[in-house]
């Protein structure tokens, strides 16, 4: 119960700091479902996971470093008991288990996944190019879909090193499903997920 309250009141709270707005629906509801999107700040997660419908949101869980989120009794009882993530740990000599496997489970659990196929957070609208992970866990699992997330604005809200985040309008704007290709290779889905990401980027001002 006390969970419950604590996820519906850190979605008013993410709601009311970024004034979201959703400018296009997510497609219908599936859960062999992966959302990919931009990567800018430490609250990019959180915006996808408040602006998915709730019966979306109940399967969707995050993809997070277990080095960040186990830091602090606070951070592991919000990545565990309130987002669900998944907990990958990012260094390749710490890691215990493979990561693709990891997640692959959770799929196969009937859960949707929300990942950051870039790797690492930076400022810019530019988009890195995607580590190749996406690929692999499309291989693993050849009936998931992939979602392009794009996010507005949420790198002057939180941006890398603040701790206080600034009130700011934001924006989410999800795409198009996509699948992985029969013989697809993986530098040409790579590119593809890319893509359609950086289509649903707005149009910069003048």
């Amino acid at each position: 119960m006390l969970t419950t309250l604590i996820a519906r009141s850190l979605k008013a709270f993410i709601i009311l700091l970024t004034g979201a707005r959703v400018l296009s629906d997510p497609p219908a509801a599936s859960k062999q479902r992966v959302y990919y999107a931009n990567h800018c700040s430490h609250g990019d997660f959180v915006l996808i996971w408040s602006a998915l419908p709730d019966a979306l949101r109940q399967h969707t869980r995050p993809v997070a470093g277990a080095d960040y989120w186990c830091k602090t009794p606070l951070r592991r009882y919000l990545i565990n008991k309130v987002f669900k993530g998944v907990l990958i740990e990012r260094n390749p000599q710490q890691r215990e288990q493979d990561p693709i496997a990891i997640l692959a489970a959770a799929i196969e659990q009937q859960h949707a996944l929300i990942i950051f196929p870039e790797g690492t957070r930076h400022p810019s609208r530019e988009v890195l190019p995607f580590k190749s992970g996406v690929y692999h866990l499309a291989i693993r699992c050849p009936n998931l879909e992939f979602v392009p997330v794009w996010l507005d604005n949420l790198n002057r809200v939180m941006p890398k090193g603040r701790i206080v985040p600034l009130p700011l309008l934001c924006t989410v704007r999800f795409g198009e499903a996509l699948r992985l290709q029969p013989n697809e290779s993986k530098q040409d889905f790579l590119e593809r997920t890319r893509t359609a990401l950086l289509e649903l980027a707005p149009e910069p001002s003048l």
